[in-house]
C-alpha cells in the first residue's frame, strides 16, 4: 500500500524508484558494496604507488664516446597514472549508446509507413553537447488540432508510448517524444542521470523546437512518473508556463516515501561515493508496475528499458492540469497527487484515482478507460 505523505512537509519531486531500496538489505548486496568500497580506495591509492617509476632516469653519455639518443623532454608538471581499467569506459559507453540508438531508429523506421500515423525520428544537441533522441507521430488523415509532448518515466523511453501516441493522432493531436539523458536513443550511461536538471533543460529546449514547428496550435505536455516531475519543474518557469495549454500527469513522482528510514541517510552517501552504482535487484521485476502480464513482459524484455530532489512550492503551479494515479501504486505516492491537486493554484485542475491500479496506468487492464479520460480532457481544451 502507498504511504500517506504528511501535509506539513514540503513536497519532494523524486526519481520514483525509492521503493526498490529494499534490495540494499540483502547480504549479497552488502558483500558487493564492500568490494566496491575496496575498489574505490584502490583507485585513489594506485596513482600514488611507486611514483619514482614515473620519473625519467638521469641522462648519461654512452660509454666509448658514442652519440646519445635525443628524446623530447616532457613538460614540467605532475605525472598522473590512470588505472588501466578506467581507460576503456568511455568507449564502452559509446558503443552501448550506439546500440541503443540503432535499436530506437530501427523501431521508428519499421513503423514509419502507417496508414493513419506517420512516425519519424530526429536528434538535437543539448547545451551540454549531448545528442538527444526524439521522435514524432503525425496524424495522416485528420486535420491537426494540437500537439502533445511526451516525457517518459525513469528507466523507460519514448517509444513505449507509441500506441498511446497513435490514439492521440486519431483525435487530431500530433505527438512528440523525447528520450532524456541516459535513456532510449540518447547519449549517456544507461539510466544514469547526473542531474535531473539536465532533463529539465533538455525538455525546455525540445519544447521550444516543437512550438516553433507548430506555432498556430495549442501545446500540451504529458509526463509519467519522473517525467511528470520534470514537466512540473519546467512549467514552474513562467516563460514555459505561458506557452503550454495544459499538462497531463500519470503517477507523478511528487512524493515518494523511502521504504526504510535509513534510506534518507544512505542515499546521499551512495550518491557521493558510488553515483553510477546500479543495484541488480532493482533492475528486475521485483516492484510490480502494472497487473497486465503481457505488458510487464514487454517492458522488462525491452532492451531500451533499463532493467537496472527537487523541493518546490507547488502552490506556484497555475497551468491547467489533469493528474491520474492508481491507489495501489507502490512506486510513487497517490497521496502526493492528492496534495498536488489540493495545493496547486491552478483554476483548471482535475484528479482521477483508479482503485486497485498500480504505477503504469497506460499499461494496466484499465488502460482504455485511462486513455479515454485523457483524450476527453484534452479535447475539452482544444
Amino acid at each position: 500500500m502507498a504511504k500517506v505523505a504528511n501535509d506539513g512537509a514540503p513536497v519532494m519531486l523524486t526519481s520514483g524508484a525509492s521503493g526498490r531500496i529494499n534490495a540494499l538489505f540483502s547480504l549479497r548486496v552488502w558483500r558487493s558494496l564492500w568490494l566496491l568500497i575496496n575498489a574505490f580506495f584502490l583507485i585513489f591509492v594506485l596513482p600514488f604507488r611507486e611514483r619514482r617509476r614515473c620519473m625519467a632516469p638521469p641522462e648519461s653519455a654512452e660509454k666509448g664516446g658514442g652519440a646519445r639518443e635525443e628524446r623530447p623532454s616532457a613538460p614540467p608538471g605532475k605525472v598522473v597514472r590512470v588505472p588501466v581499467g578506467m581507460v576503456p569506459r568511455k568507449s564502452a559507453v559509446d558503443k552501448e549508446v550506439a546500440a541503443r540508438r540503432a535499436a530506437a531508429i530501427k523501431r521508428v523506421v519499421e513503423e514509419s509507413g502507417g496508414e493513419d500515423s506517420l512516425r519519424e525520428f530526429s536528434m538535437f544537441v543539448s547545451s551540454r553537447g549531448d545528442t538527444i533522441f526524439t521522435q514524432s507521430w503525425t496524424p495522416v488523415k485528420i486535420q491537426l488540432r494540437g500537439v502533445v509532448v511526451i516525457l517518459h518515466g525513469l528507466n523507460e523511453h519514448s517509444g513505449r508510448y507509441s500506441d498511446f501516441a497513435k490514439k492521440l493522432n486519431a483525435n487530431g493531436l500530433k505527438v512528440y517524444g523525447m528520450d532524456w539523458i541516459g535513456h532510449g536513443g540518447s547519449d549517456g550511461l544507461h539510466a544514469y542521470v547526473p542531474s535531473l536538471d539536465y532533463a529539465v533543460n533538455d525538455m525546455k529546449m525540445f519544447l521550444s523546437k516543437v512550438l516553433a514547428e507548430n506555432p498556430k496550435v495549442p501545446c500540451f505536455c504529458f509526463g509519467h512518473s519522473t517525467g511528470g516531475a520534470i514537466i512540473l519543474k519546467a512549467v514552474l518557469d513562467p516563460k514555459v508556463e505561458k506557452r503550454v495549454a495544459g499538462v497531463v500527469l500519470t503517477s507523478p513522482a511528487v512524493g515518494v516515501q523511502p521504504s526504510h528510514p535509513i534510506f534518507a541517510v544512505l542515499a546521499p552517501v551512495f550518491a557521493f561515493l558510488l553515483p553510477r552504482f546500479q543495484l541488480s535487484a532493482a533492475n528486475k521485476m521485483g516492484v510490480a508496475v502494472c497487473r497486465d502480464p503481457a505488458a510487464l513482459l514487454a517492458k522488462y524484455s525491452d532492451p531500451l528499458v533499463f532493467t537496472g530532489s527537487i523541493r518546490r512550492n507547488l502552490s506556484r503551479l497555475t497551468v491547467p492540469f489533469l493528474v491520474l494515479h492508481g491507489t495501489d501504486d507502490s512506486v510513487t505516492d497517490p497521496e502526493a497527487s492528492r496534495k498536488l491537486h489540493r495545493e496547486a493554484s491552478s483554476a483548471d485542475k482535475a484528479i482521477e484515482l483508479y482503485d486497485g491500479c498500480l504505477h503504469d496506468l497506460l499499461f494496466e487492464p484499465e488502460k482504455e478507460e485511462v486513455v479515454k479520460c485523457i483524450i476527453t480532457w484534452l479535447n475539452a481544451r482544444l
